[in-house]
């Protein structure tokens, strides 16, 4: 990217104190309404937690491994301090840990997400093969849950292995299976795999045709928690002051036979 450039459509953010998006910046935390500031504004959402803007700062590094950290400060729709430090180790593949503190003087939620996109080498996204390890998807209504989750049966595209050509995905995807990881395969047989540890039971999978130098992209997104979470509660972590809470995922190369 061009020195000072943003990296297009989210790459790599970290999504903290929670991913996705809450339904008009509402939520309500012990008894107490809250309202976020509306980072999607065309929808009338907040979107991708607090950090997206923020600035870390490195606490931690070596030949392999750098450790950034930063705080979502107390603000409006959102009531403690949280600090945040991510690990990204490099061995086989890529390493990254998250580490989450309440800084602050009551318990407050929490929920995680990250927005990487998967790549073979130049391989075209449309001749890949995405298969997810999550056993349900989340309908969505103007990309909020509309709906309770609906299994996905084993033999169903997403899950078998389904050709990206002619998919157009904004989806949300839930109870996702503990030690099974996220593939894209190209037609040769060679692929990238997004493990995570059995903390992230969701996924959001985003195929947008507007890549820079590539075009369409995939981005594969694990989530502690799935959209609206701070308003249902689902899946999220509550962290009484002082503790921390902590998870793993990452990305590495994978082999299958070729396509045929």
């Amino acid at each position: 990217m061009p020195d000072g450039a943003r990296p297009p459509r989210g790459s790599g953010a970290l999504l903290a104190p929670w991913p996705n998006r809450v339904a008009g910046g509402r939520w309500t935390w012990q008894g107490k309404d809250q309202q976020l500031a509306l980072t999607e504004p065309a929808a009338g959402n907040a979107i991708h937690g607090l950090l997206r803007q923020s600035f870390f700062r490195p606490v931690a590094r070596s030949e392999s491994s750098v450790t950034l950290e930063a705080i979502v400060p107390p603000q409006n729709g959102w009531p403690q301090p949280v600090r945040v430090a991510v690990t990204y180790s490099l061995d086989d593949g890529l390493t990254v840990r998250t580490e989450a503190t309440n800084e602050g003087t009551g318990e407050i939620p929490f929920g995680l997400g990250f927005h990487p996109y998967l790549r073979v080498g130049d391989t075209p996204t449309d001749d890949c093969t995405l298969t997810l390890a999550a056993r349900a998807a989340l309908p969505l209504v103007d990309q909020l849950p509309g709906g309770p989750l609906e299994p996905l049966p084993a033999d169903h595209p997403l899950r078998a292995g389904a050709l990206l050509q002619g998919q157009r995905l904004d989806h949300a995807f839930g109870d996702c299976e503990p030690g099974v990881a996220h593939r894209l395969i190209a037609p040769d047989g060679s692929g990238t795999e997004l493990w995570t540890d059995p903390a992230f039971r969701w996924v959001q999978v985003f195929t947008p045709d507007d890549m820079p130098g590539h075009g369409r992209g995939v981005a594969v997104e694990p989530m502690t928690c799935p959209p609206d979470a701070l308003s249902s509660g689902t899946d999220l972590v509550v962290l009484a002051p002082g503790e921390s809470w902590s998870a793993s995922w990452g990305v590495r190369p994978v082999r299958e036979a070729p396509r045929r």
